[in-house]
């Protein structure tokens, strides 16, 4: 299938599985659930409408694209004290389940979350054409800001690397600029990548461990939020030690984007 490639990188950035009430976790990679909701977010579909069928065909939005991910910068744990509605007078502070209000001495809310800071994440996300050339018009022209998991997180440019494009799992491996977080030896000729693959690779053994994840979005409505669960594979990938982007990566990046933009314009030629 065609794929459009996307680089996923911020400061803060958040993938919650099993997050809920006062210890909100994080995945160590996008999951399936954050960049859905990032595509529908885009689109201009609310939470509730996110995933309705098309009237036309009756297909679930975003339900046949494919998601490969390279971890270029793993990024570090950062878990943030976040306290919510102390210190407000009474029926201004935090509601409780059967409409009241929380007593002045209990009003503040306490939670940990977690936090990946300084990672950077390149994505091919493959699916139909005109699903990919719809997509990549949303989320460079978004009705609403794209985000990385919480809406703090917001994803630095550029955020589409390339369009529709039919091999976008080899860019990954072969020309796509690597934003490691540190340089390879000068010996080196190629550098171990990590990869999380939704379909197990030819080259990925039968009895290799896979990982389940219940990040498959069923409703995103706030409160009938449902996910079922896929199987993923993570396996380290040699890549071309070349590819490395030295700081600032805007700038290999921006080559990339133009080499790009040039080769399309050749093909139509």
């Amino acid at each position: 299938m065609n794929g459009i490639v996307l680089r996923l990188a911020a400061p803060l950035m958040s993938f919650g599985e099993y997050a809920a009430f006062r210890y909100r976790d994080t995945v160590a990679f996008p999951t399936r659930s954050a960049l859905i909701g990032m595509f529908a977010a885009a689109d201009g579909r609310s939470r509730e409408e996110a995933l309705a069928p098309d009237p036309a065909t009756g297909v679930i939005p975003y339900s046949d694209l494919v998601f490969t991910v390279r971890i270029d910068r793993p990024g570090h744990r950062h878990t943030d004290f976040h306290t919510a509605g102390g210190g407000r007078p009474h029926k201004q502070g935090l509601p409780t389940s059967n409409g009241g209000y929380r007593s002045q001495k209990a009003s503040t809310h306490i939670s940990h979350r977690v936090y990946l800071t300084d990672a950077v994440f390149t994505v091919a996300v493959q699916g139909p054409d005109p699903l990919l050339e719809h997509l990549t018009h949303r989320l460079e022209q978004p009705a609403f800001a794209p985000y990385l998991g919480r809406r703090a997180c917001i994803p630095d440019e550029p955020l589409v690397l390339r369009d529709p494009h039919p091999q976008p799992v080899d860019e990954l491996l072969a020309r796509v600029p690597l934003s490691l977080a540190a340089p390879p030896r000068p010996e080196q000729a190629t550098v171990p990548v990590d990869f999380v693959w939704e379909h197990r690779p030819e080259h990925i053994p039968a009895a290799q461990v896979h990982r389940e994840l219940a990040d498959v979005p069923v409703d995103f409505t706030p409160t009938k939020r449902l996910h079922r669960t896929r199987r993923v594979w993570r396996s380290p990938e040699e890549l071309p030690a070349s590819l490395y982007a030295a700081p600032p990566a805007l700038n290999a990046l921006a080559d990339y984007i133009q080499q790009d933009t040039l080769d399309e314009r050749t093909d139509r030629n």
